[in-house]
Order: C-alpha cells, then structure tokens, then sequence
C-alpha cells in the first residue's frame, strides 16, 4: 500500500562518499554463496545503540540519497566505536548486493556502502519449465531472448535448440530469433532450449510461439496486469524467481507495477527480455511488446503517482497504458468498519489522503488520451488504496453502509473508463475480487485504530485495470499463488505481494 521516495545508484557505478560519512565498512569477501554470512568490518566515530547495517539488492534499492526506500532484505545493529557484525543470506536469490552502514534507526550514512555478490547453491534450472514467449508474424523477422531465465550456477552460461521449427535459431546468449514462414502460421510453434553451465549442468525448457498469418492481429487476446510488489519481492525468500516465474505462467503481455523500490522493474523487464519503463522510485511497467513512447511521472506533491507509456501490439495497433499508485493514508475502510464515519466524513477523508485530488489531476492528464481512445485504446493500472462504488452496495452491506461513493473509482468512471473486473464478474457478492490482502486476515494495528487490533482485517477490491476504447473484457481475476500464509508466517510463501495481482484479458478487434 506504501509510496516510497529515493533515488538510485546506476549498475555501472560505485556509491559517491556522503558528507556525514566519516567511517569505514568492509566487507571479508565480495562474494558468498546462499546460506554462507555476510562478514563486515566497521568504525565510526558516532557510536550508538541503534546504529545498524541493512542489506539491499543493487542496484537501487537502498537508501542512496540517506533517505527511506524500501525495508531492508537483513539487517543487524553496530553499537561500538567498531568490531565486526554478520549479516545472514539464507532466503535470498544469487545477484548484486549492497550494504548500508546506518546511523541512529535512520538512513543517514556512517561509512561508504559496500557491495558483495551472492551466489547460488540452487541447481542450475529454468524459473518455469514451459513457457511463451511474444507473438511472431509470419514473413517479419523475429526476435525474443530466454537469456534472463534461467537460475542457479550461472557461471559460463551457454544455450542451444534441441527441438522445434527450422525457422527458430537459438544462439548461445539466449537470443531467439528467424522468420517464420506462411505455413508456419498453421500451428503455434514449440521449440526446446537447452541452458549449460561452465561446470557442466544442464537444464531445458519448452517454449511457445504463436505465429500470427500477414494482416491477422499480432495480439488478438491482450493481457493486462495490476502488480503491487510489496518492496520489490523482498518481503519473501526467493521473492524475484517466484515473480518472474508468476509473470511467466499468467502469459501477460504489460504489467503496471507499484512498489518497485527503482530497481524491480527493470530487473523484471532484462529476465524476461521485455521493455520497460521506470518511472521515479515506485512506479514502473513492462512489456512484452515495444514501449514506443514513455512519459515521466505525474506528481502530487511529494509523490509520483501516476506514469504514462504507449505500446505497439501491432503494425498499426497502440494501447495507452497509464499506472498509478494512490496515497495509502487515511484508509477508507479502516475509517469506515472501525471508526464509523458518516458518508459525509469518509468523502473528506478520501481528500484529506490525497486520493482525490490525485485521481482528479491524473484523469486531467489523461483527457486528450481519453479524447482518442476509439482510435487508441487506453489502459488505467494501479493500487488505488481505495476501494469502489462498484462494490460498496446495498445488495453488499459492507459494514452497514449501503453505499459508498468513493471517488477514486467513481471519477474514474466519469470520465469514460469501465472497470474491467466488474464488467467480467458483475456481481460484488458471488465474485468480491478482493486484492488487500492475501495475507492479512486480522487487523494487524495503526491508521489510528490500534484498539481495533486483532479484529478480521477488511477484506477489499483497491487494485484495478481500467480501460476505454475498443477493448473487449473476456475475461478479468484477482490472483495469488498458493495458498499464502498470513504475516508474520510469509516469508515462505510462493506468493511474493502482500496484494493480489488483477489480471484482465482483452480481444482486441
């Protein structure tokens, strides 16, 4: 539900000095496998109790401009002038770390970070066994990549085709590329790649292309997907597999993100070989197609909440795909079930949150989108941290209201978008669709309701896809993986969000 704010360390760069960083922090050894410590090194001339040291992937996700971003995926206190500390790794996944010396609980820097490589003690395996990767055109060239796919011991990582179509070449960094033949049109292809490493394992995957004739739709069943990541995954072990193996099974073709901490996205978009567009430091989409046009964020006030992309799915085929993420405080629900405001009341906080202006400045930035959207159909993603109209019903009775006009889907609604869920599953009783939360069954306290702790957690609808033009729903859910355990049992979970994901599919003509 969180809106973060930070900046980002690029992949290429060390971390600059900070001024208030006068100490030191080293690190044993810049590479230990999963399971093995973290050894640190530090000094300070500010000791104190709650000094502390945060582990975060880079690049990114840390507190490069001393301020917040995310948790941290470990964390341990310093107290002395110096001595040593460990930080543990069981959970985590091979790649890129940093380490953040930090002074009092807060994010002011003690000493330079540092960064240290993880590497896996997984067997080496594709993060899905069979999968599809983007439509291809008969007569067209072709180009897609399983390079980003596979995990474990990537050391001397190789690939190679073992089966399927004369047309597809599979070359030794993962690209997959050929043109299809008009009779390669009659039946999706099937190719089998095989990925090896420097110490000799091997792993194989199945993949499918669909091969689309000349003049048919390249996308005619469009996929789209409302994603919170909960701090970019790093809330459960293993959290960026298990994200990318939910992206592979759902076969969606553009995802808005939120909470993605800088970095998620286009970690997401390299593994799967997408494009992607980020948009400050909580805001991101991906595609499986080409983003032609990428907007910056709109803000509202100190956040960005709101970012605009345009993808190509055909030769002459757009869709505007806007993403936002609402203010989370105060929650409308919580106001609603535990303080029992009037309508009255809940309407002045919904602005007082922010939502409200919010929704209205972003549908005033999309209007000349909306204006065109027979032409170019236009997509609106996002955790809205409200809930709608749709479903705040007398046939509902949700907490005795019998109706609750809540602007951050009523607005929405004016302004021409249809709610994709609702118009896929009309009835709020048999199909709730709830997406907050999966994973918090109780009340868990704060929002000024601390009294109302360990009380059933409202259950509701705040993540949606939208959409004007000509788009048909076919079909729209919410998902999860698994059967997720409740927090503070989570961090096994195979569902890596403490949302559900929504998930809508579009005909397209």
């Amino acid at each position: 539900m969180l809106v973060l704010v930070s900046g980002v360390i690029p992949a290429s760069a060390s971390p600059s000095p900070s001024p208030s960083a006068d100490g030191t922090l080293t690190v044993a050894s810049p590479e230990v496998r999963v399971g093995e410590e973290i050894k640190l090194s530090y000094a300070t001339a500010r000791p104190d109790p709650k000094n502390w040291l945060g582990l975060y992937t880079d690049p990114g996700n840390g507190p490069v401009e001393e301020k917040y971003v995310g948790p941290s995926l470990r964390w341990v206190y310093i107290t002395g002038e110096s001595g040593e500390a460990t930080l543990p790794t069981d959970g985590l996944e091979a790649g890129e770390y940093i380490v953040f010396a930090l002074a009092q609980d807060g994010y002011q820097w003690l000493a330079t970070p540092v960064k240290v490589r993880i590497v896996s003690d997984q067997p080496l395996h594709f993060i899905s066994e069979s999968f599809d990767l983007r439509n291809a055109r008969a007569l067209a060239p072709y180009r897609a990549t399983v390079g980003g796919l596979v995990r474990g011991d990537t050391g001397g990582l190789t690939f190679g085709k073992t089966g399927g179509p004369g047309w597809i070449s599979v070359a030794e960094d993962g690209a997959v590329t050929g043109t299809p033949r008009l009779r390669d049109s009659l039946r999706p292809a099937s190719l089998r790649v095989e990925a090896r490493n420097a110490r000799g394992e091997s792993t194989t995957a199945t993949i499918g292309i669909d091969v689309r004739r000349p003049g048919q739709d390249l996308v005619p069943d469009l996929k789209v997907m409302s994603f919170n990541l909960w701090h970019s995954g790093g809330q459960v072990d293993g959290g960026r597999e298990k994200e990318l193996r939910f992206l592979l099974k759902s076969d969606v073709d553009v995802v808005g993100l939120q909470e993605t901490s800088a970095g998620s996205t286009r970690e997401l978009a390299e593994a799967l070989g997408w494009d992607h567009h980020q948009a400050g430091t909580d805001l991101g989409v991906i595609s499986r197609y080409p983003i032609t046009e990428r907007r910056p964020h709109v803000e509202s006030g100190p956040l960005s909440v709101a970012t605009k992309v345009r993808v190509r799915i055909g030769e002459r085929q757009d869709v505007v795909v806007w993403n936002v993420h609402l203010g989370y405080t105060p929650y409308g629900p919580y106001d609603a079930c535990f303080g029992k405001l009037s309508q009255e009341q809940l309407l002045a906080y919904e602005v007082r949150s922010g939502r409200t202006p919010q929704i209205e400045a972003i549908l005033r930035e999309m209007r000349p989108d909306l204006a065109a959207a027979r032409r170019t159909p236009v997509l609106l993603t996002g955790d809205f941290n409200a809930p709608s109209h749709l479903d705040w019903t007398r046939k509902t009775d949700r907490c005795g209201y019998t109706g609750v006009p809540w602007p951050a889907s009523v607005l929405p609604a004016r302004a021409g978008l249809r709610d994709s869920f609702r118009v896929a599953n009309p009835d709020p009783v048999t199909e709730p669709g709830i997406t907050w939360s999966p994973i918090y069954p109780v009340f868990t306290g704060g929002y000024g309701y601390d009294s109302h702790k360990g009380q059933p957690e409202p259950q509701d609808r705040i993540d949606f896809v939208y959409y004007s033009g000509r788009l048909r729903v076919s079909d729209s859910k919410a998902l999860v993986e698994g059967t997720p355990a409740a927090v503070p049992n989570h961090r096994g979970n195979e569902w890596s969000s403490d949302h559900a994901a929504v998930l809508t599919t579009f005909r397209t003509s």
